[in-house]
């Protein structure tokens, strides 16, 4: 098996011509990225699920909107949570994905957590590929691989996330995100 280059904590943008429903216009915070494949979370997938009807304990610590995002298509029973830690360690309850961005465990009392948290964003379900999938779908042209900024997690504005991130991005990456979201209307 060839050597995998680590995308962990990288962005994954869809591409325009990306056909699946479940990551049109996605992009995806890769959480682990190695030979025995990946997972992330979908940041731009807002769900009507107010995060106090679900998760009451955690909801004075979520920034808006305060509800609950899809994170992908996978074990949608399941929450993951994330958050920004600016500085050195995190506390105890929260794992460094990358640069500030890290894990929270929901099983840990939030107050222990709070303080330290400068956003938090609760994921249902994640996004996942087997070994070599998403290396496929990489050279198919499904993805742009872009780097991440700790606002990304957060934004208070996640429909307009694909467009945020593809316009920072330098050269033609960045033209991509005047394309059209019915190309036939064009």
């Amino acid at each position: 098996m060839t050597e995998v280059s680590s995308l962990t904590g990288r962005l994954l943008v869809a591409a325009p011509a990306l056909a699946d429903p479940n990551f049109e216009r996605a992009v995806v915070l890769l959480l682990d990225h190695d030979e025995e494949g990946s997972l992330g979370v979908v940041l731009n997938r807002p769900t009507p699920v107010v995060v106090a009807d679900i998760l009451a304990a955690w909801a004075g610590l979520i920034g808006e909107p305060d509800v609950v995002f899809q994170g992908g298509p996978v074990s949608l029973d399941s929450a993951l949570a994330l958050a920004v830690i600016p500085g050195g360690e995190g506390p105890p309850g929260w794992r460094r994905v990358h640069g500030a961005i890290g894990l929270v465990d929901l099983e840990a009392p939030p107050e222990l957590l709070g303080a330290a948290l400068a956003s938090l964003r609760i994921f249902a379900g994640y996004a996942g590929w087997g070994p070599g999938q998403l290396e496929t779908e990489l050279t198919d042209g499904a993805w742009y691989v872009v780097e991440s900024e700790p606002g990304d997690i957060s934004s208070p504005r996640p429909e307009n996330l694909w467009r945020a991130v593809l316009r920072r991005q330098r050269g033609e990456l960045a033209m991509i995100a005047t394309y059209p979201d019915d190309p036939s209307l064009n």
